[in-house]
């Protein structure tokens, strides 16, 4: 999921770079959707690990 991520992000800056605007803001939409989504899923996953008895 990181690296689809990182992806999208460089996607949207050479977009940017470039002046396609519409391609670069739906890179960085879909960036931002799946970067707060592995930031999700990482914080679940260290709470999970810390309940191990």
């Amino acid at each position: 999921m990181l690296r689809w991520t990182i992806t999208f992000i460089i996607i949207a800056l050479i977009a940017g770079i470039l002046g396609f605007g519409g391609i670069a803001g739906a890179a960085a939409g879909i960036a931002k959707i799946l970067f707060f989504v592995f930031i999700v899923l990482f914080i679940i996953s260290l709470f999970m690990g810390k309940k191990k008895i």
